[in-house]
């Protein structure tokens, strides 16, 4: 697939910010959901694993965006 640049109100925006958007929507959604389960505190470093999670949800993103 060729990523081109979508038209947001006449602004050319790339086609990475919104996926960069939608990542971060999920990622907070997930956070959310970890720090209710318990699972959040036994994180060793939780910024490097927020950061990291968020690195995995974008990438995941981009590879299906790029298979359709």
């Amino acid at each position: 697939m060729k990523f081109a640049e979508i038209d947001v109100f006449g602004v050319y925006v790339a086609p990475i910010a919104p996926m960069m958007v939608a990542a971060w929507v999920i990622l907070v959604l997930l956070r959310g959901a970890a720090i209710r389960a318990g699972f959040a505190f036994p994180v060793w470093h939780p910024a490097l694993f927020t950061g990291a999670a968020y690195v995995i949800i974008l990438s995941a993103e981009v590879i299906l965006a790029a298979a359709r």
